[in-house]
């Protein structure tokens, strides 16, 4: 099958420097914002994924110019509440819940109806999460269980809203934040940790937006209907494409890695926080800020004697996108590992808490499960000798690539589906992982 890869053979060592696709948290966000900045911005290093071009071709559907240059792309904005569009518009989203969130806050101001759209994964996705603060900003959502397609109808008349955020999910945080932009008044929010580039973004703007950070909280308030001008950025590498290089380094044989000029955000970092209390050997240099956001080299050697961790649930949503890969190297650690309040995974491109499981227990790792509690029991000789086959993990992206690691690290014969499922977040993740030596047919 042409969907499939099938490798054989663990990774030789390695010694090696690389670099890393733009951040695709950053880059959706960039062509967002610049959408309804004033004025030409252009966007450097912008990865080019099926979810980041979906992006760009959803404010093209909403009246916005966007160029491809030969290194970067220009987005003409239309300025706050200044989009044009066409009577019985759809936007499809693909696959991506950060895209088909965000803008939904971003079409708030529009007062006519906007269907939007995304694939099968995306279809069975939650969005009644946005749809409630949107309903209180006075936009109307229509839709069958908070599933797509979704309608939405917004206005130039939006009221501004006091909000709690308690999930930690910085989609909702943004699509909140995006509508407060096109309301007349100050929104509050009061929002559970998670990332953070959509403010970082806006306070370079200088845009009207105050955050207060106490322990388990951050307090925005914002300002809308302020313009702002256009802007340039140079996108960041991705730590969470970076993160599965990082797991391949620790679990491969007398290997060393370097990843340059990756974003290392605080509110990205729990994969290197999470490992180094596991006993990985990771360091972090050339730490410089641009634009607000930490950016810096990552360095990383394999790791022979990985020890468990009882991970603190305050990591989650620093790491929520990596722990597949956290799963997969407390696989290999000494002793039993602990997670708890993992239910924000199943809401993702797939059930991934539940899916890892099933992967886990497929190569031979006990995994106890207490709701959205589970302990991984660590076996440090884990080495495998049977014939595997990746299929009905419907399609997920980051199941594909965590499954890569365990082959080109842990033995046996690997057939893995679904090799297209890549190109939604990093389609250039087998050129590289063929640049540091990995066999593969």
């Amino acid at each position: 099958m042409k969907n499939q890869i099938k490798i054989n053979k663990i990774i030789n060592p390695f010694k090696k420097k690389i670099y890393v696709p733009g951040d695709k948290s950053i880059s959706i966000r960039c062509i967002l914002l610049a959408s309804i900045a004033t004025g030409k911005s252009e966007i450097f290093n912008l990865l080019k994924s099926e979810d980041v071009l979906n992006a760009v071709n959803a404010v093209k559907k909403i009246g916005v110019n966007c160029i491809k240059k030969k290194n970067s792309f220009e987005v003409y904005g239309v300025g706050i509440n200044g989009f044009h569009i066409k009577k019985n518009t759809t936007i499809n989203a693909g696959n991506s819940g950060t895209l088909a969130r965000c803008l939904l806050g971003l079409c708030s101001g529009i007062d006519k109806e906007i269907k939007i759209i995304g694939d099968k994964s995306l279809s069975k996705r939650d969005f009644l999460r946005v749809i409630k603060p949107l309903n209180l900003f006075g936009t109307k959502v229509v839709s069958k269980n908070g599933m797509m397609p979704l309608k939405i109808v917004g206005s130039d008349l939006l009221r501004p809203i006091n909000y709690i955020e308690n999930k930690g999910s910085a989609q909702i945080k943004t699509c909140i934040i995006l509508s407060a932009i096109n309301t007349n008044g100050i929104t509050n929010i009061k929002a559970k940790k998670s990332r953070n580039h959509t403010e970082l973004i806006l306070k370079n703007f200088n845009y009207p937006i105050n955050i207060k950070k106490n322990k388990k909280y951050d307090l925005i308030k914002i300002r809308g209907l302020s313009q702002f001008n256009s802007f340039n950025y140079n996108v960041p590498g991705d730590i969470s494409s970076a993160a599965f290089f990082i797991a391949l380094t620790i679990l491969s044989n007398n290997s060393n890695l370097l990843i340059k000029d990756v974003n290392i955000n605080p509110s990205r970092t729990g994969i290197i926080k999470i490992l180094k209390k596991m006993n990985a050997i990771i360091k972090i240099s050339n730490r410089r800020n641009y634009k607000g956001e930490i950016t810096g080299d990552i360095y990383i050697e394999s790791s022979n004697n990985l020890k468990s961790i009882n991970c603190d649930p305050k990591y989650n949503s620093e790491a929520i996108d990596e722990f597949l890969l956290i799963f997969l190297i407390a696989a290999k650690a000494n002793g039993i590992s602990k997670f708890r309040n993992l239910g924000e995974l199943n809401k993702k491109e797939s059930p991934r808490l539940d899916l890892s499981i099933k992967f886990l227990k497929m190569i031979g790792i006990k995994v106890y499960r207490n709701q959205d509690n589970i302990k991984i029991f660590g076996n440090p000789n884990l080495k495998l000798n049977n014939k595997y086959h990746i299929k009905n993990f419907l399609k997920d992206h980051r199941i594909f690539m965590m499954s890569i690691i365990a082959a080109l690290t842990l033995g046996g014969k690997w057939t893995v589906d679904d090799k297209d499922s890549i190109n939604t977040s990093f389609p250039e993740f087998l050129t590289i992982i063929k640049k540091l030596g990995a066999k593969f047919s």
